[in-house]
């Protein structure tokens, strides 16, 4: 390990606003919660040599250099498995890139591979069944996406053990589409299965705990109960703080939920803050015509248009059409 130093106190000079000073101290391996954290990320960052490169870059959001990379992989493979394992790979690279149509042909390529050589009730095949759910899930689809999810939690609930974490990703995808479908009681009740085997089996800064708070969160927002959602939004962006470079997506999905809290409570001026950190974010890491970018000129015509502003909540809704 290289050295990795904790960061103490930001404070900024009195003489120069321009500066702050950082104070830092240098850990090690021995720091049980750095340890504990980098032990699971070598778990989660499986395979063997550019395999495992390219789980890396997806994890932490470099998205073209990731496709540039299994494509290239793609051509040399010679096995069912390694191209089946690109295929999917693909397939979540195109889902974050939010060419959606692109990602299932990639998911179903590399479900039709597996199938020929696994049991139907085989581990392995529960992840594609269940990253063809969430495509379906971002397209509105919430009975083909619920379908796949239940294909998924059947085949885990049978071959692994009760506080896996794989089960909590089940539990945690079926909640999210009974959130969008409005179903919030059926939703939360999901969402606390998840976030409860992920209390117990993870790491207290792992991302994945991060996803359930600000899952919760989104509920409690859209329920109205917007302390609530504030408090879950505060739990899932320290982790992401500590977990995550700063320029990461997940932040942009947490930045908006907070504007629309913020939005909702009608304090506009930190709604439209929230909003446009969201969009900075994405700017630096999305493709140009990301459906996401939609969502976010939306969001900041809406508030323009709620503090009066109608000629600049135009020129956004217009982007946004």
């Amino acid at each position: 390990m290289h050295s990795v130093f904790r960061i103490v106190e930001i404070t900024q000079t009195p003489s120069n606003s321009r500066l702050w000073e950082v104070q830092l101290t240098i850990t090690d391996e021995s720091d049980p919660q750095l340890s504990t954290l980098t032990n699971r990320i070598k778990e989660e960052i499986s395979g063997r040599g550019w395999y495992r490169m390219g789980q890396l870059m997806l994890k932490v959001g470099h998205f073209d250099q990731a496709e540039e990379l299994y494509n290239e992989l793609l051509k040399g493979a010679s096995t069912a498995s390694d191209i089946a394992h690109i295929y999917h790979q693909l397939g979540l690279l195109k889902v974050d890139q939010g060419k959606y149509p692109e990602a299932i042909k990639f998911y179903e390529k590399a479900l039709e591979i597996d199938r020929k050589t696994l049991p139907e009730d085989d581990t392995s095949l529960a992840p594609t069944y269940s990253n063809i759910g969430n495509v379906y899930n971002n397209m509105g689809e919430y009975s083909k996406a619920l379908e796949y999810y239940e294909n998924a939690l059947e085949i885990r609930e049978i071959s692994l053990p009760p506080n896996h974490p794989s089960l909590a990703t089940s539990y945690n995808n079926i909640g999210l589409v009974y959130k969008n479908m409005g179903e919030y009681s059926k939703a939360l009740e999901f969402y606390d299965k998840s976030l409860k085997i992920r209390e117990i089996s993870l790491p207290p800064t792992h991302p994945d705990l991060a996803v359930s708070y600000n899952n919760i969160g989104q509920v409690y927002n859209n329920m109205g109960e917007y302390s609530k959602a504030l408090e879950y939004y505060e739990k899932a962006i320290k982790i992401w703080e500590m977990a995550l470079p700063k320029n990461h997506p997940n932040f942009a999905a947490t930045y908006s939920q907070f504007g629309r809290v913020y939005r909702s409570l009608k304090e506009y001026s930190k709604a439209l803050s929230y909003f446009e950190k969201c969009l900075a974010i994405d700017r630096k890491t999305l493709p140009e015509k990301h459906p996401d970018f939609g969502i976010d000129y939306s969001n900041i015509g809406d508030v323009h248009r709620l503090m009066g502003d109608y000629e600049r909540a135009l020129a956004f809704h217009q982007k946004a059409l």
